[in-house]
């Protein structure tokens, strides 16, 4: 089993940046790819950017440039860096897992076995 928590989310201006932290704890043998996932209400939920363990980095186009994903293997903890926030972000953000290195596979929630409850990013215009 693994247990994912977020943290970080709160309310900025368009522009504005935030960290979001997400610390796994539980099997390490169940987080080999971690994502990042948003949605909005009414929305699906959408992958934003994912990390292996071995460090390589996808991120979905809407935010290519402006987000960051990054692992801290020693702490167990994923960080999405997002600069330059507009308020189509405004959304719930997920931190999810899996076994399996699956790239841009991983986008596709339905892949991800393990979840977190989620932290609210709210971007004023």
């Amino acid at each position: 089993q693994v247990q994912l928590v977020e943290s970080g989310g709160g309310s900025v201006q368009s522009g504005g940046s935030l960290r979001l932290s997400c610390a796994a704890s539980g099997d390490r043998s169940l987080w080999f790819s971690m994502a990042w996932f948003r949605q909005a209400p009414g929305k699906e939920r959408e992958g934003v950017a994912v990390i292996s363990r071995d460090s390589r980095r996808f991120y979905a186009d809407s935010v290519k440039g402006r987000f960051t994903i990054s692992l801290d293997n020693a702490e167990n903890k994923v960080y999405l860096q997002m600069n330059n926030l507009k308020p189509e972000g405004t959304a719930m953000y997920y931190c999810a897992s899996d076994s399996r290195t699956c790239g841009t596979a991983c986008f596709n929630p339905r892949l991800l076995a393990y979840w977190g409850q989620g932290t609210q990013v709210t971007v004023s215009s």
